[in-house]
């Protein structure tokens, strides 16, 4: 399809802007006018409605069709949550409105508040960090400030992270400033304890853990290492990336963990694609709660909310105003609409990731065979060793079945990795169907490898030079490359950059 660029022609609209009468000119100082006008594209409205909605269609989403994106958990969200968050009440309020005119707001988040509490069995929330990553390095911030408190701060350094961890983990405990320690994993899927017991000692500040893993898998020696980070007089980090899988059934706060972050846009159903919005809430154990960030949003009276700021050793604030309000009014509407059935959502996650599991066992190399959670990793490695077809092979086939691609290549201790997350909303049709893809897949790699390796088939952009995309980006209409807007494209302007 053209650029919008390419199908301008000078003196079209798509709008009109109206000049009331008796207005004098707005005066604009000559310091911000422009030497020329911008160079915009003009087209008529139609020409534009038809070029974003064919745009539209080249987009992938929980809308249109199964996302199984292992660590994602990219969920179809309901409806009701939109409805819900362009009430007047929420989306036309100001985030400096006063406190006696944002009540509904402030009972909305406190109530967040104290849902999270119960779920993850701990005392005290913040819903102030803008997204996991950033709950990570808050929950970080908070151990550094509970050790300088105790006047440990500068003998305590270390963190533990595993080897199967999110990406964001290391860069977290790096920008707080600790030194990272890593953790193997036993070839069950857990964390190797005596290669831990090695590394825990009077320097540790943390354990920073994913419980299930990365993997797909509950830890199954998650005592044994509370115990011996706790007897170290070191905390427990809960990140709870995962915590789709456990709502209802298991609490981080019951297996030791004192600090815990909530990935409100994926186990609570706020749109995720695109890279946001998000939600980080942070959950903590009582002798942590004076250092979290402020405001807190606090309950005054039976009828009264409001924020608190009147917090000494508080770590300040990690964000602007009070959070990701949309985010919190998706989050407590699907809160509110399972109720004390959350524990269902999860059972169905878990039940739909083991029923693909034994599913694809056998086309697939499993790496760990337990039972998962609520994801699960399959290996490609059998198909390359034995025809020469790769994860990425695999990923990019499955486009042509018309789903988007499992998370490949992560966790890095499995080699050819398919990170599989069916999340709990999906049918056992839409499963079946997806399984009969990965097996046909499986079948092609056998008989018919190249048609993998020259995949997708049926795209409108095939495979790219992705390092080449990452590095240097086209972000831009280059019109320098191009014929002025009104002209026909030029030979070299075909031949421009994909993405420009």
């Amino acid at each position: 399809m053209k650029l919008i660029y390419e199908k301008s022609r000078p003196g079209r609209r798509a709008s009109a802007i109206p000049r009331p009468e008796g207005l004098p000119e707005p005066e604009i100082p000559e310091s911000l006018r422009r030497a020329e006008p911008p160079r915009l594209p003009e087209v008529p409205e139609f020409e534009l409605i038809r070029h974003f909605t064919e745009l539209s269609t080249r987009n992938f989403g929980v809308d249109t069709g199964f996302y199984p994106l292992g660590s994602c958990t990219m969920k179809y969200n309901p409806r009701i949550n939109e409805r819900l968050v362009t009430l007047p009440g929420f989306a036309s309020l100001h985030p400096l409105q006063e406190e006696d005119g944002a009540q509904g707001a402030l009972e909305l988040m406190w109530r967040l508040q104290e849902i999270l509490a119960e779920v993850t069995g701990l005392d005290a929330v913040s819903l102030q960090p803008a997204a996991g990553s950033q709950g990570e390095l808050t929950g970080l911030m908070l151990v550094r400030a509970y050790f300088d408190d105790r006047g440990e701060g500068a003998q305590r350094r270390k963190v533990v992270i595993p080897d199967t961890a999110h990406g964001t983990n290391p860069a977290s405990v790096t920008m707080a400033g600790y030194e990272l320690t890593p953790v193997k994993t036993d070839p069950r899927g857990n964390i190797d304890v005596e290669d831990l017991r090695g590394k825990v000692d009077e320097h540790t500040a943390a354990l920073m853990l994913t419980n299930p893993s990365t993997l797909g898998l509950f830890d199954e020696n998650i005592e044994e290492i509370e115990r011996i980070f706790h007897g170290a007089g070191a905390l427990m980090y809960y990140d709870g990336a995962n915590l789709n899988a456990v709502c209802g059934i298991s609490r981080p706060g019951d297996m030791g963990f004192d600090i815990v972050h909530i990935n409100l846009h994926k186990t609570f159903s706020q749109p995720h694609g695109g890279g946001g919005p998000g939600g980080g809430p942070i959950a903590v154990r009582k002798m942590l709660e004076p250092f979290l960030p402020v405001p807190a949003v606090v309950r005054r009276g039976e009828d009264e909310f409001g924020l608190d700021y009147d917090r000494p050793q508080t770590i300040g604030k990690v964000r602007g105003f009070t959070g990701p309000f949309g985010v919190f009014v998706r989050s407590y509407a699907y809160m509110r609409m399972y109720g004390p059935r959350l524990r269902e959502m999860s059972e169905t996650a878990v039940l739909n990731a083991n029923y693909l599991r034994a599913r694809l066992q056998d086309a697939y190399e499993l790496p760990y065979d337990r039972l998962c959670m609520h994801e699960f990793v399959l290996s490609a490695r059998g198909l390359k060793r034995e025809h020469g077809v790769t994860a990425l092979d695999v990923a990019k086939r499955l486009m042509d079945f018309g789903y988007h691609p499992p998370t490949i290549y992560f966790p890095l201790v499995v080699p050819e990795a398919l990170m599989i997350e069916p999340t709990e909303t999906e049918t056992k049709e839409t499963l079946d169907a997806f399984c009969e893809a990965m097996l046909a897949i499986a079948r092609e790699a056998a008989g018919s490898p190249e048609t993998l390796k020259e995949a997708p088939h049926h795209r409108p952009v095939k495979r790219l030079d992705e390092v080449r995309a990452a590095k240097t980006p086209v972000v831009k209409y280059e019109f320098e490359r191009h014929p002025e807007a009104g002209g026909e494209p030029s030979a070299v302007a075909a031949e421009a950059p994909k993405g420009v």
